[in-house]
């Protein structure tokens, strides 16, 4: 598909209508990932200023939620290369081909868009998901919290779709770990 050519007020037009809704959502998972108030904000600038850049390759009509996350996650891990020369990184051989095979279908870890989770989000667990690694963080993020279907976290990743089961069921483990004895002390367990 070739690109759209749009004039100047096209070009903001459909910024304003497609990119500009999900600026509160960009900042979130762009703190989320950063754990930094002005790192962010500078991230959700880049974002929006690299889509009015790039908007004659975005295709109307698609995710437009899931075209921002992956142009921020990708400022992000270029960031985050440069700051630390090699990112760290995490082994899921143990446990990726299994999530690679059509058996899994059904969810095997808790959603933490359910009602009850929802309901008790405070402090504990934003600092326990803050604790995690950034890969694990990013996938509680774009599932849990921001509600991005399997594929659609594929395609925002940029990895296969088995390697983000295996992320979000560690990711899962590790944040239920970690919140283990407040949901003691609050009476779920």
């Amino acid at each position: 598909m070739g690109k759209q050519k749009y004039t100047e007020q096209e070009k903001k037009d459909v910024f304003n209508r497609e990119f500009m809704p999900y600026v509160d959502s960009m900042y979130n998972f762009a703190y989320r990932l950063s754990l930094d108030q002005d790192d962010a904000k500078d991230l959700v600038q880049d974002t929006y200023l690299k889509a009015f850049r790039f908007i004659e390759s975005f295709e109307q009509g698609t995710n437009a939620k899931a075209w921002l996350f992956r142009i921020l996650k990708n400022s992000f891990i270029n960031d985050f290369r440069k700051k630390s020369k090699e990112p760290s990184k995490v082994d899921y051989q143990e446990v990726e081909s299994f999530y690679n095979s059509d058996e899994v279908d059904h969810p095997i870890t808790t959603d933490l868009r359910d009602d009850t989770v929802k309901e008790m989000m405070g402090d504990e667990i934003s600092n326990a998901l803050n604790a995690l690694d950034v890969d694990f963080r990013t996938v509680i993020i774009l599932c849990d919290i921001e509600g991005f279907k399997y594929d659609e976290m594929a395609k925002i990743l940029d990895i296969p779709i088995g390697t983000v089961r295996s992320r979000l069921h560690r990711a899962r483990n590790l944040l239920k770990e970690k919140l283990n004895s407040y949901a003691k002390k609050m009476g779920y367990l």
